[in-house]
């Protein structure tokens, strides 16, 4: 995969993109009444509170969907890729890439564990590969 697009960076998601820099994926969790969410946001939708810390994930789950953007082509990116919304086991969805497998050979309900990839300037990236048995 070539180098992405960085993302904005805002105050609700700084945790986020810290803990890939460790190698580590963290779930934001709300402080009142627990429920976890992602993407993180700055007020829990289930009580409305907006006090909030995270929890590391296991990083391992499962392919929920998956689809291959092909047109138009960015430049930036290496053809044919994987976006695939992964359920982690801890109960929500993130949207990643499935990398270390062909296409053809991704299936819903695939099991998946994180990874993480760094680029030439030091970005790191979390993405999901068959999980090792």
């Amino acid at each position: 995969m070539a180098t992405p697009l960085r993302p904005s960076i805002s105050p609700d998601t700084e945790f986020f993109w810290n803990g890939l820099r460790e190698r580590l994926l963290f779930i934001q969790r709300c402080s009142s009444c627990g429920a976890l969410r992602h993407p993180p946001r700055p007020m829990c939708p289930h009580c409305l509170s907006t006090e909030w810390d995270t929890i590391e994930s296991a990083g391992r789950g499962t392919v929920h969907s998956f689809v291959m953007p092909q047109h138009p082509q960015f430049p930036f990116m290496d053809y044919p890729y994987i976006v695939a919304l992964i359920d982690l086991a801890e109960g929500i969805r993130l949207v990643s890439n499935l990398i270390g497998i062909e296409p053809e050979n991704a299936w819903i309900d695939m099991p998946v564990e994180v990874c993480f990839t760094e680029f030439d300037d030091g970005f790191v990236l979390h993405q999901f590969r068959p999980e090792e048995r």
